[in-house]
C-alpha cells in the first residue's frame, strides 16, 4: 500500500510486517488525531482493519480520516473526548452502529499537562492524573463488557517509560502512567477468563507527525542519552501494537512492553560511569 497522502511521515522507512489475522476486525483507537495515535491507526489499517478514530481536535482528525480513506482504509472519525462518559458512550456506540462489533481497544489517548509535584494543585492534579486514568477507564469498561460477551477481544493501553522512570516536572502524568500500569496487570487478571488479553506498550522518545525541521538539533541531542542512538516513530509504536493485537501474541496478557531504544534499560547517560 502506498503512503498516506501528503503524509508528513512518507519519507521515513514503513515496517513491512504484517498480521493476516487482524484482517476483517474492528478496532477503536483513541488520541488518535496526531502522533503515536495516527502511526498506529494507520498501521492497524495496513492490516486490513476497520478502525473507529476519535479525539478532541475534529479538523486533524477528519483530515487523517480522509487520507486513510484515500488509501482503502475503512475508517470513521468521531470527536469525543473520551475522560467523559457519555463520550467514551459515543465511541463505543459508533463502533456496534458502524461495524457491529469490537475486536481491539488501543487507549492512546492522554493530557499531557502536568507540573512539578510543589506545584501539582487541585488542578493539575485533576487534568494531568485523574483525568489521564478516566480516559481508560470509561471505554475500556464498556468494550470489556461487550467482548466479555463474545468471549474474545484484546485491550492496549498506551503508557510510557514514564510509568517505570520519573520525568522531572510531570509528576502528575508520570503517576497517572504507573496507575495505568497497574490497572493494565488488573484488567488482565479479571478479564483472562473471558477470553480477553490486555497488555500496554510504553513508548520512549518517539518522533511527532509532522516532524519540524527546525528541531533536529534538539532531537540529535536527546537521541544521543538513547542506547539505539535514535528516536522512534510513531510506526514502530503502531507495529507493536498490531503484534500484541495479533494471534502471534496469543498468550501474552498483562505485560507492559517498553519499546524506547533501550531507554529504561541504562543505568546512567552515556558518558557517565559509576
Amino acid at each position: 500500500m502506498k503512503p498516506l497522502n501528503n503524509s508528513p511521515y512518507d519519507s521515513m522507512h514503513q515496517i513491512s510486517a504484517n498480521f493476516p489475522d487482524l484482517a476483517g476486525k474492528t478496532a477503536i483507537v483513541t488520541g488518535a488525531s496526531r502522533g503515536i495515535g495516527q502511526g498506529i491507526a494507520e498501521f492497524l489499517g495496513r492490516q486490513g482493519m476497520k478502525l473507529v478514530l476519535t479525539g478532541r481536535t475534529e479538523a486533524a482528525g477528519q483530515e487523517f480520516t480522509r487520507q486513510l480513506s484515500e488509501n482503502e482504509i475503512e475508517a470513521v472519525w468521531v470527536t469525543a473526548d473520551v475522560a467523559e462518559a457519555e463520550q467514551a458512550d459515543k465511541v463505543f456506540t459508533t463502533a456496534i452502529e458502524r461495524f457491529g462489533t469490537i475486536d481491539l481497544l488501543v487507549n492512546n489517548a492522554a493530557h499531557l499537562h502536568s507540573a512539578p509535584f510543589l506545584k501539582l494543585d487541585q488542578e493539575v492534579y485533576t487534568t494531568s492524573f485523574e483525568k489521564n486514568v478516566r480516559i481508560v477507564y470509561y471505554l475500556s469498561l464498556r468494550t470489556a463488557r461487550f467482548m466479555a460477551e463474545k468471549q474474545s477481544g484484546v485491550i492496549i493501553n498506551i503508557s510510557s517509560v514514564g510509568g517505570l522512570r520519573a520525568h522531572r516536572g510531570l509528576a502528575g502524568y508520570d503517576a497517572s502512567k504507573g496507575a495505568m500500569d497497574a490497572l493494565t496487570r488488573s484488567m488482565a487478571l479479571d478479564l483472562a477468563p473471558y477470553g480477553i488479553r490486555v497488555n500496554a506498550v510504553a513508548p520512549g522518545a518517539t518522533l511527532n507527525r509532522p516532524t519540524d525541521p527546525a528541531k533536529e538539533a534538539s532531537r540529535k541531542k536527546h537521541a544521543a542519552g538513547i542506547p539505539l542512538g535514535r528516536m522512534g516513530t510513531p510506526e514502530e509504536m503502531g507495529a507493536v501494537v498490531a503484534f500484541l493485537a495479533s494471534d502471534a501474541a496469543a498468550y501474552i496478557t498483562g505485560q507492559i512492553l517498553y519499546v524506547d531504544g533501550g531507554l529504561t534499560t541504562q543505568l546512567t547517560p552515556p558518558g557517565i560511569f559509576i
